[in-house]
């Protein structure tokens, strides 16, 4: 089941304040402003998550795979703070044991993307996608822009098999905006 939702996360400290500022937030014309609101909405996409057995804002590591379509480098920013450092990598080694908190997916083969999508059952990993805006190829987030901003849709089927927590308040946010979860 997809949920399409909207939201770009806001540079507030508490989360209630990132709920309440993330639909107001409109993008900059051009390349650098698609990024920077790219960069905030999966900060705020990672601040909505929570891995089993770690405090928030522990720091993260995001791997990136495949050519991104909307932003060169993804750099998030993460609401209130906190780390999370980012590396470009090949499929081969994300999924041999590397040590990728979050898999950022690009353009690439589909073999590589279902293999990757696979790896990550069950695993501690979440997963973005900037290559299916409708969230068809098992990612749990799918970026996507739209007129006057980036919105993403949900892949609740995805987040529901691993161990990750993401906070039901994500949904909220494409409910206030007209969406439907």
């Amino acid at each position: 089941m997809l949920a399409s939702l909207f939201l770009i996360g806001a540079a507030v400290t508490t989360p209630q304040m990132s709920v309440q500022a993330a639909s107001q937030t409109i993008v900059e014309d051009g390349a650098a402003g698609v990024a920077r609101a790219v960069d905030r909405m999966i900060g705020g996409i990672i601040s909505y998550t929570r891995w089993p057995g770690d405090a928030p804002g522990a720091p993260r590591t995001m791997c990136v795979v495949g050519a991104p379509r909307l932003t060169v480098r993804p750099a998030p920013v993460l609401p209130g703070g906190g780390a999370v450092v980012v590396r470009r990598t090949t499929t081969a080694a994300a999924t041999g044991g590397g040590d990728c908190d979050i898999l950022y997916l690009g353009r690439m083969p589909a073999e590589d993307r279902r293999r990757l999508i696979a790896w990550v059952r069950d695993r501690p990993v979440l997963t973005i996608s900037d290559d299916d805006p409708d969230c068809l190829y098992g990612a749990m987030f799918c970026l996507a822009a739209k007129p006057g901003g980036i919105g993403f849709s949900v892949n609740l089927d995805a987040i529901g098999r691993g161990p990750l927590r993401i906070d039901p308040r994500v949904l909220k946010i494409g409910r206030s905006d007209g969406g439907a979860p």
